[in-house]
């Protein structure tokens, strides 16, 4: 293991929130608590100023100044299984293999949006939102612990938006995007397994054990020590900001009928942090320790990883069919495959870089919602979507991105306080496909040194996830 892992995780955990999200890859899957109502289908109704994310042309159908401040929590449930997971000497890892407090009890996401009509073409607006996100917290011991064994992903973004009426058929919005990262990860270090291997019969094995053994004496270490061996852990955090686009265009077929077309492009971002490496409690000689951390060439120091988030584009629909019902549509692709194999650069070494296979897919996500007007105070939502997950197979399924498809199903409910306020509420639950994992890290402890980082395990098992998602926000025209 080196530092340059720990990064690379966190750039993996960037790209797979799903156990905070229900959005497939890394996308936090609700900035809005009206379009959670409808599964998100309801990009070209533009019923509020959260249109700065969905669309921002359709800023240009809000009147006077409004405002929207809500909250989404995320409440999920998953259980992880292990059916064999293995150290790269090919013996199982052991430790826990059934989990299920893993994920958190609740997380939640705010967003604010804000929108002035300037005239009869012009229209700004200012959103933030949570665009990803994720806290998950294995065992230190669990099966999977060499692969991860803790992450905790903080995102936010700040859009100004401009739209342009051109006419009554056609609309137009621009918006630009400041992204902000931070992240902890931390994962074992298979000390236990680099010191098996050292046993080996082989000739290799035997100088390495010969070596390791001559230093421990000449530190003033005693190599019983080795008899009982523990996991070190390694820490990481790293934090960036990153900058993009977002562009949305509408299209009135009537006064009742639109069609919209909306762009978010990738951003870059080069996170910067540190890596912390503790062989503290490896055994109960401390010159040991230090012996085998400078062995293993763990060093504290500064690492980095540069990533390019997918890009996503999405087409949609609004009819108001009568004074009732409403119907739409959404269908959104990402380009998740820019996220191919992750290599991180660990600056000042020699080290080789540290490489998670991902090798993922673009991916598509359906939705159909409706609203329908109960009576002047209340309107009702639903929804429902299908997502597919960017994961190719279960051999490029690694435990900091356990994604799989999954199913949505959305009510919803505005609650007209007064004329010029309004409450939204919003329920989705998602039932994600079984996850399974059989990823083998193709880099051991063991490797020469200078031609790569890892600890080389194997971890086999499966996720089962559902979520359930609350909203709610406040509506307010000045």
């Amino acid at each position: 293991m080196n530092p340059k892992y720990l990064t690379l995780l966190v750039a993996a955990a960037l790209s797979a929130a799903s156990f905070s999200a229900n959005a497939s890859g890394y996308r936090f899957g609700s900035q809005s608590v009206s379009g959670q109502g409808t599964a998100d289908a309801n990009g070209a109704e533009a019923a509020d100023a959260s249109t700065i994310f969905a669309n921002p042309a359709g800023l240009t159908r809000l009147d006077g100044m409004q405002f929207v401040g809500g909250v989404t929590a995320v409440v999920p449930h998953s259980e992880y299984k292990d059916a064999g997971s293995k150290r790269f000497t090919g013996t199982p890892t052991g430790g826990v293999a059934s989990l299920d407090d893993y994920a958190p009890t609740a997380v939640a996401a705010p967003s604010l949006y804000l929108s002035k009509k300037l005239n009869d073409q012009w229209t700004v607006g200012l959103g933030t939102f949570v665009p990803y996100g994720a806290k998950l917290s294995y065992d230190y011991g669990w099966t999977g612990r060499y692969a991860l064994t803790n992450i905790d992903l903080k995102s936010m973004t700040i859009n100004p938006s401009v739209a342009f009426k051109l006419n009554e058929q056609h609309s137009f919005g621009f918006g630009l995007d400041a992204e902000f990262m931070k992240a902890y990860l931390g994962q074992g270090v298979d000390v236990p397994g680099s010191v098996l291997a050292l046993s080996s019969p082989t000739p290799e094995a035997q100088a390495r054990r010969a070596e390791l053994l001559k230093h421990i004496v000449a530190a003033g270490g005693n190599p019983a020590a080795l008899a009982s061996i523990k996991d070190g852990h390694a820490e990481m955090d790293g934090k960036d900001w990153g900058y993009g686009f977002n562009l949305g265009y509408m299209y009135h077929l009537s006064k009742d009928t639109r069609f919209g077309v909306a762009y978010r492009s990738s951003i870059h971002h080069k996170l910067r942090g540190k890596a912390v490496w503790d062989f503290s409690g490896v055994t109960t000689d401390a010159v040991v320790n230090k012996v085998l951390q400078a062995s293993s060439r763990k060093t504290n120091s500064a690492a980095l990883v540069d990533i390019k988030t997918p890009e996503t584009l999405s087409v949609n629909m609004f009819s108001q069919v009568d004074d009732e019902l409403a119907l739409m549509a959404d269908v959104t692709w990402s380009r998740h495959s820019r996220m191919k194999d992750l290599h991180i650069e660990f600056v000042g070494t020699t080290e080789g870089d540290e490489v998670i296979r991902q090798q993922w897919k673009n991916t598509l996500r359906a939705s159909l919602g409706m609203n329908y007007k109960l009576n002047s105070n209340w309107m009702l939502r639903a929804g429902v979507a299908i997502d597919e997950a960017p994961v190719e197979n279960a051999t490029l399924r690694h435990a900091a991105l356990p994604d799989s498809d999954r199913k949505q199903l959305s009510f919803g409910a505005n609650w007209k306080l007064s004329n010029n306020s309004s409450i939204d509420l919003a329920y989705s639950f998602l039932k994600f496909d079984e996850a399974k994992t059989t990823y083998k890290n193709d880099c051991s402890p063991l490797h020469p040194a200078g031609s790569c980082t890892g600890n080389g395990e194997t971890t086999v098992g499966a996720w089962n996830t559902r979520l359930h998602l609350l909203g709610l926000s406040y509506n307010h025209k000045f």
